[in-house]
């Protein structure tokens, strides 16, 4: 029984929950009118959602449909899971996947979208027949599904859809996260056959790709408010240092869950700093 409940929580990621999570609080930050609109009967179970059943959903998913490639990952040999065939864990991600419909039945209808989109591209990246992730380019376009919960969280608390130009430069910050994820499993993904983004332009063409992303997610994002724009600033200085220092991908990889929790963290002192002195 505990080596299930252990085997689960490997499987969700716990350094990554907040990928999801923390765009919900952001959304949310960013969404309200009042500090009233911050702890309501909406928003407390979105963020319960997207901070656990939803990353047994999205890592279970890709857990399932990699298992003949994963067996050969090194990244699956401590800090993740391989997939162990368990019809209990199964069952597990199914439910989690159908709880998701407690997000729609909690949220207005402008919040649909957004949340239908994260489960159809979650569902799809990993899982045939479009399989997103073993697509050069559209690996990258798809991972926007992790913005999409903080998107929702927006529209659920705002009633009106987010600024289209924070979306674009959200959408921009999520491609260069995956690809720059992509590449500690160049060289697995090649020996394994799967094509994605990283493998098609190697490992220093794909830092300047991800420089890329995150500099025209700043841009557009200081486009919504500079400040927005210097925070998002953090990541193309990130990925510059990476690119000429010693500092080895697959090492820095694991850095960036404290990069985003300290610009998320940032990102909503902000908005709640607003909210306070509106």
């Amino acid at each position: 029984m505990f080596g299930r409940l252990r085997y689960l929580l490997t499987l969700s990621r716990p350094r990554f929950w907040l990928y999801l999570a923390g765009p919900v609080v952001v959304g949310v930050a960013y969404g309200a009118g009042t500090t009233a609109d911050l702890f309501t009967e909406t928003t407390i179970p979105l963020f319960a959602y997207f901070l656990l059943p939803a990353n047994v959903f999205l890592y279970g998913i890709n857990d399932v449909f990699d298992a003949d490639v994963d067996t050969d990952n090194p990244k699956k040999e401590a800090k993740e899971a391989r997939w162990q065939g368990d019809p209990i864990v199964a069952v597990v991600i199914v439910a989690s996947t159908l709880l998701g419909a407690v997000a729609f039945a909690l949220t207005p209808k402008v919040a649909w979208p957004y949340l239908a989109g994260f489960f159809l591209l979650g569902f799809q990246y990993s899982a045939p027949p479009l399989r997103f992730k073993t697509t050069p380019v559209l690996d990258s376009l798809s991972n926007g599904l992790y913005v999409l919960p903080g998107a929702a969280a927006y529209a659920a608390v705002a009633g009106s859809q987010p600024p289209l130009a924070a979306l674009a430069g959200a959408w921009l910050w999520t491609m260069g996260m995956h690809t720059f994820s992509a590449i500690p499993d160049i060289e697995p993904d090649r020996a394994a056959g799967i094509r994605t983004t990283a493998t098609m332009l190697g490992e220093s063409r794909t830092l300047a790709y991800c420089f890329g992303c995150w500099l025209a997610a700043a841009v557009v994002f200081g486009l919504v408010d500079v400040r927005l724009g210097l925070a998002l600033a953090a990541y193309p200085l990130m990925v510059l240092g990476v690119g000429v220092s010693a500092v080895a991908v697959d090492r820095a990889y694991w850095w960036f869950p404290a990069l985003n929790t300290a610009v998320g963290t940032l990102l909503t002192l902000g908005a709640l700093w607003r909210l306070v002195h509106a």
